[in-house]
């Protein structure tokens, strides 16, 4: 049974992944990606706008599949050669997250920003056709 899991990145970054079809989570590491399957969804939440930024975006960026292809290594600069997973990204319009607390099962919590120290976690099918419906491209 496929999973959705939620992503954490900058904007800029989740632009830069959509742009060539792929993901990144936790600064590169693998072990995150190789918990997600071929068919799972991801979704990408933005905190801020830019890496490391006080530029608060707090939006859900990008929604697509995982592919088939394993996670692999590539070199974005010397010395760094994160882990990515390729992903089929739909069409899809950035959404405040504000909006949606406490409809999401992950933000009913007092602290929901939480979980999202992990960097990617699985979040229930519910919160994924909700997200899904609000980010629709009609575009």
């Amino acid at each position: 049974m496929a999973l959705t899991w939620i992503a954490v990145a900058s904007a800029e970054h989740v632009r830069i992944g959509r742009a060539a079809g792929f993901m990144q989570v936790c600064h590169g590491k693998g072990g995150p990606l190789r918990r997600t399957a071929p068919g799972d969804t991801v979704i990408y939440y933005s905190p801020s706008e830019t890496f490391r930024g006080k530029d608060r975006l707090q939006a859900f960026t990008a929604i697509g599949i995982i592919t088939d292809r394993s996670p692999y290594q590539a070199e974005m600069f010397p010395g760094f050669v994160p882990w990515r997973r390729d992903v089929d990204w739909r069409p899809t319009a950035e959404v405040p997250i504000r909006p949606l607390l406490g409809q999401l099962a992950f933000t009913r919590s007092g602290n929901w920003g939480y979980q999202l120290r992990f960097g990617l976690f699985p979040i229930e099918p519910e919160d994924s056709a909700l997200i899904a419906a609000s980010m629709q491209d009609d575009g």
